[in-house]
C-alpha cells in the first residue's frame, strides 16, 4: 500500500490489484460509517482509492498504513439482472481469442456472476470483474468512433455496458435495453462499486 498526498485535502492509496482496492474501499466505507473516519468522497479505481475531503490528511495516512484491510465478504444481496442479446458485431473476434466457438462466448459470459470493481468513463460505467484471467481480451487496435448506447463489451478483465453512446475501443459482444443511468431514477446509476451482476441472454429480435 501506498498513501500519497493530493492536494490539501485529499490522499490516493494505491494497491497491487483490483482485489485489493475493492477491499480497501469497503473498508474505508465501513470505518466512515462507524465514525472512525472523515473523508467527503471515497471513490475506488482499478488499483486505487481517493479520499477527497479529508481535514487532516497526514494523521489519517499514518493510520492507514497500519490498518489490517479484510477481505471483501460477497453481498447477500440479489444480483443486479440485465438482459443481453449476444449479437456484438466482435462476437466472432472474442471467440477466436478465446478458442471457441461464437455461441460458447454467450454461455461463458452469461455464466458468470459479475462483480462491480468501481466506476468511471462516463456516468453509469461499471468496471466490471468475474471472467477469470484467460478470457481477457485485448481493445480494439482502431476504436470506433461512436458506440452505441447499450452495447456490452470486453477489455483486459472487465466486462461493461455503454450507458450512452460515445467513442470507445472495448470489443462489443452484445446488446441491452437496460438504462444504466437516468435522471429521473434515485440513485441515478444503476450499478454501484460491490453491485453483484448476473447477464441474463434473450433472443434477439
Amino acid at each position: 500500500m501506498r498513501v500519497l498526498a493530493v492536494g490539501d485535502e485529499a490522499l490516493l492509496v494505491e494497491v497491487s490489484s483490483g482485489e485489493e482496492a475493492q477491499a480497501l474501499h469497503a473498508e474505508l466505507l465501513r470505518r466512515r460509517a462507524a465514525g472512525e473516519l472523515t473523508a467527503e468522497e471515497i471513490v475506488p479505481a482499478a488499483r486505487s482509492v481517493l479520499l477527497d475531503g479529508v481535514s487532516d490528511p497526514s494523521r489519517v495516512a499514518v493510520r492507514l498504513a497500519g490498518w489490517d484491510i479484510p477481505r471483501v465478504v460477497p453481498r447477500a444481496r440479489e444480483a443486479i439482472e440485465i438482459p443481453v442479446r449476444y449479437d456484438g458485431p466482435d462476437l466472432p473476434e472474442v471467440a477466436a481469442l478465446w478458442g471457441v466457438p461464437p455461441e460458447e462466448v454467450r454461455r461463458i459470459h452469461a455464466a458468470a456472476e459479475f462483480r462491480v470493481a468501481f466506476c468511471g468513463f462516463a456516468p453509469g460505467f461499471g468496471y466490471l470483474t468475474g471472467l477469470p484471467d484467460r478470457y481477457g481480451v485485448p481493445r480494439r487496435a482502431t476504436p470506433r468512433t461512436a458506440v452505441p448506447a447499450g452495447s456490452v463489451a470486453l477489455a483486459g478483465p472487465y466486462t461493461g455496458v455503454y450507458p450512452r453512446s460515445s467513442p470507445g475501443g472495448w470489443q462489443l459482444i452484445g446488446s441491452t435495453d437496460t438504462v444504466l443511468w437516468d435522471h429521473a431514477r434515485v440513485p441515478a446509476a444503476l450499478l454501484a462499486p460491490g453491485a453483484r451482476v448476473r447477464f441474463v441472454p434473450v433472443e434477439a429480435g
